[in-house]
């Protein structure tokens, strides 16, 4: 037989095989079945971005609300109206987040501060600086059952012209007018997440080394000194770590090499979901809570999921 008929066939197996480890999903434990149907399809919702970030979904309208970065602009996305604007100019906003009050709340690269948008369109500033300086630029941010902010402040947004930096690129927690800062030590801090009794605080640090820390938080607020939750150094896959989700469970959901790898509480990597462009960040939505929005690069995902995330 001519073995060079057969290599067109041979390389389109192989790209049949490559084409499905693309956009499959990645089995390390038993338990990871719990989580992800091993036929659960990622879906692309929208494409057309320049690069994708900070995924909130609003429970009260239905809707999702996403950065696009460089574009400067906050985009909305409903099952029924699809994408559409919903703020621009946006002071190039990264990571999005809802307070207690129904208030979109916004981490804001050029604007190198944390920002509130009122469901009357009120806009206000809710913290600028760190003794006396403006931050780098904030990345992502969250919002605890008390209306405490905790955010990340690296430099990915900063202007190359700008002196202004603190020299350093922390953690914080915003509460009561009371600034703290929470840590200092890693490189370029990024996504971060509360387990669902807000008792951890997980904060994914996207180089040198790429890894996942885990800080005490108590009853109280007080931030304990951190520990490393996975270090991804040595895993294999495009990607670093950036965001952070939590479902009901505890489980965590973090995009970093590969995909977005799966985590039990105690550490355990139980799965990679696997897309076809490189995952920045991800949030639970729709009214069970059950299906994981992907922000990655240029396009919009989406897959469904077994347990809810934590609202």
């Amino acid at each position: 037989m001519n073995l060079l008929k057969l290599l067109p066939l041979f390389f389109l197996l192989i790209g049949f095989n490559l084409y499905g480890l693309a956009q499959g999903h990645q089995r390390k434990e038993s338990s990871f079945d719990q989580i992800l149907d091993s036929d659960a399809e990622v879906k692309k919702l929208a494409d057309g971005f320049r690069f994708t970030e900070g995924p909130v979904w609003n429970q009260e309208e239905g809707y999702l609300l996403f950065s696009d970065i460089p574009a400067n602009t906050i985009y909305k996305w409903s099952p029924e109206g699809g994408k559409e604007t919903f703020r621009s100019p946006s002071n190039n906003a990264n990571g999005l987040t809802y307070d207690r009050e129904g208030n979109l709340i916004m981490a804001e690269h050029s604007g190198r501060k944390i920002s509130k948008l009122s469901p009357d369109g009120e806009y206000s500033t809710v913290v600028d600086k760190y003794k006396g300086k403006p931050f780098n630029s904030p990345n992502d941010v969250i919002v605890d059952s008390k209306g405490a902010v905790y955010f990340t402040d690296p430099p990915y947004g900063l202007d190359k012209e700008a002196t202004d930096t603190l020299g350093f690129n922390g953690v914080y927690r915003f509460h009561k007018n009371k600034l703290t800062l929470i840590a200092d030590d890693l490189y370029r801090p990024n996504g971060l997440a509360l387990s669902p009794d807000e008792s951890i605080l997980y904060v994914a640090n996207s180089d040198r080394p790429k890894k996942y820390m885990k800080y005490p938080v108590s009853r109280g607020g007080k931030v304990g000194k951190g520990k490393l939750f996975f270090n991804v150094s040595a895993t294999s896959g495009q990607g670093n770590p950036d965001g952070i989700k939590v479902d009901t469970q505890g489980n965590i959901y973090a995009t970093g090499p590969g995909g977005v790898l799966v985590f039990s509480a105690q550490g355990r990597h139980l799965g990679t979901i696997v897309f076809p462009e490189v995952p920045a960040n991800l949030a639970f939505g729709d009214e069970d809570m059950k299906t994981l929005y992907i922000t990655a690069r240029t396009g919009l995902y989406s897959v469904r999921v077994k347990i809810p995330g934590k609202k």
